[in-house]
């Protein structure tokens, strides 16, 4: 750790080993449980909360609380020591098991459950029918010999009697289930499980002890902690050339975020828009741009799957020129911007399009990496897709079916190469406790995840939501950036801006402002105890602290100190110099 230091006579002990943390106005009765597995298991885990809600949650009790839903029929079976329900003789695809539940309202609903299939591989859903409708709590993909673990959830909009089900299209096919939980949280536990989880990813616990050049402690010493401009959090937004002219948006972009993704700049139809004439020149100057500010910046995006947006002349070739204008343009671009990016985006929606498939092949997503790698080998390369946590219907983008498709790249690979998991989180109603899950599931890859284009429907709540959205991304442990998707245009935004025209904030501006300071830079006023000592809880950065004291000689003491993720600790005795 760098202690700068100017005109000292006080001792700083930063003890950033120490993990105890503050205490909460509100502490959750029930820790939330982030575990899970994507690996199919020879035997189930034993049930989150201990089912929560749910019961005989092990069906160690037979068939006790579970009900047929629909026509099929149920049969307790043993494997060894693990009991569980099979169902089978199905003709519709929502004949299986169920289980009778009282919701109350407002409650966050936290799903898991662990599936298995007599063959094949066989997507299965969960939903919760109430008096209003049905709810899609979750899927996985279940395979057969092994157990497989499903997370979830959902939001209650009301209390009343509900109904938990199983679904899966493939009628054919058995539904062995087991280790159901199903666990309620209030919004206050689950807002303290935000803070909490906040509080050992961002942040670490400080103490200070002022003391006079003969070692003596200074009581009452009053103290001001102030985070450097330099420390910015990794949440950012889109940004597109019209920042390259106008000085109003680039004082407003860079007095707030660290990070950026450009919206256009760096997409094939707009670097190359005919064959062979190559224009770097925005993107270029851009990057140029950020760099004189310290933003990090994302780059977006080597190729697009969807057919709609590419450069025009792509459809003429032939299949070996296609390939090599791929090659050729995976060289061009990463080799030029190559350890100047903090990310790559390499294929976007290959969950969704299959344009470069129906081109190159049903490799064409491992060889769009094997490009990219060979040009910038030491920069964390993504999959960018939507709808794996805003549409929980959409199958196609699914949690199972994206780690599916990134399993497939990696093996591919074997052990070269970064990964990361991007998401799109493009939302019209988030369903916080679905995205909690899916991040956990996600995160059992164990590479980074980033929110990469969040932003919100418009709507009467379009703010609330995206406050929501921010927090959950911001405090999963496994989360670690987020890119707003609200690069300015006179024109308007994609679909949400932060600002209007003259650069004063909209609603969901002031969402992120707030964020914004309640996260990053702070000034913080204090005073020691009778013995020299203040502690406090301070994110990840860079401070300077001024202290003031009667006994102080110099008029004026400055120091400096680190925060960061490092345990280990610190002592430096600062000695007056008169």
């Amino acid at each position: 750790m760098d202690f700068g230091v100017q005109n000292s006579n006080i001792l700083l002990l930063l003890p950033l080993h120490f993990t105890c943390l503050s205490i909460a106005a509100f502490e959750a009765s029930v820790l939330y449980d982030h575990s899970a597995t994507i690996e199919c298991l020879e035997n189930p885990h034993k049930p989150q909360y201990e089912g929560g809600i749910i019961i005989n949650p092990d069906l160690d009790l037979g068939i006790e609380g579970w009900s047929i839903f629909g026509n099929a029929k149920m049969e307790h079976r043993q494997a060894g020591d693990n009991k569980f329900i099979v169902c089978h003789s199905r003709n519709q695809p929502h004949d299986s098991i169920s289980q009778k539940l009282y919701l109350r309202k407002n409650m966050h609903y936290a799903l898991s459950a662990w599936f298995q299939v007599s063959e094949g591989e066989v997507p299965i859903s969960v939903f919760i029918k109430t008096n209003s409708g049905y709810k899609f709590a979750g899927a996985a993909v279940a395979e057969s010999k092994c157990w497989s673990m499903l997370k979830g959830g959902f939001t209650a909009d009301e209390s009343g009697p509900a109904e938990l089900y199983f679904k899966s299209n493939r009628t054919s096919v058995e539904i062995w289930v087991d280790s159901i939980s199903l666990q309620p949280f209030t919004q206050e536990e689950w807002n303290s499980h935000q803070d909490q989880s906040i509080e050992k990813k961002h942040k670490r616990r400080v103490m200070m002890q002022a003391v006079d050049s003969h070692g003596k402690p200074l009581a009452n010493a009053k103290l001001s902690i102030e985070q450097k401009a330099s420390s910015k959090i990794p949440i950012g937004c889109a940004t597109n050339k019209n920042i390259l002219n106008n000085i109003k948006y680039q004082k407003w972009f860079t007095s707030r975020f660290g990070v950026t993704t450009f919206e256009n700049e760096m997409k094939w139809y707009s670097t190359e828009p005919s064959q062979g004439k190559e224009d770097y020149s925005v993107a270029d100057a851009m990057l140029q741009f950020m760099k004189k500010y310290g933003v990090a910046v994302r780059g977006h995006n080597i190729f697009w799957d969807d057919p709609k947006y590419q450069p025009y002349w792509l459809n003429s070739l032939s299949p070996w020129a296609f390939r090599l204008a791929a090659q050729n343009r995976a060289k061009s671009l990463v080799s030029r911007y190559k350890g100047q990016l903090i990310a790559w985006d390499v294929i976007n929606e290959n969950l969704h399009f299959s344009f470069f498939e129906s081109k190159m092949g049903a490799d064409a997503s491992v060889e769009a990496f094997k490009y990219a790698m060979a040009n910038d080998p030491s920069t964390t390369m993504f999959m960018n897709d939507y709808n794996t946590i805003e549409e929980m219907g959409d199958k196609a983008a699914s949690p199972d079916n994206y780690l599916n498709k990134l399993r497939q790249i990696q093996n591919s690979l074997g052990n070269g190469g970064r990964l990361g998991i991007g998401l799109e989180a493009h939302f019209r109603v988030p369903n916080i406790p679905y995205i909690r899950a899916s991040f956990d599931k996600l995160a059992a890859a164990g590479v980074p995840i980033w929110l990469t284009e969040v932003d919100v429907e418009k709507g009467p709540n379009q703010a609330w939501f995206l406050e929501q959205v921010l927090r959950e991304g911001h405090s999963h442990p496994n989360v670690a950036g987020l890119v707003i998707w609200g690069a300015w245009s006179p024109q308007g935004c994609y679909r949400m801006c932060l600002t209007d025209n003259n650069f004063n904030n909209l609603a969901t501006g002031n969402v992120v402002d707030k964020l914004l300071r309640e996260w990053g830079r702070r000034k913080l006023q204090a005073t020691t105890d009778d013995n020299g000592y203040f502690e406090t809880s301070l994110f990840h950065g860079d401070y300077l602290v001024k202290v003031d004291h009667p006994d102080i000689k110099n008029a004026s003491l400055v120091h400096t100190f680190d925060v960061s993720p490092s345990r280990s600790s610190s002592t430096l005795l600062l000695q007056d110099s008169q």
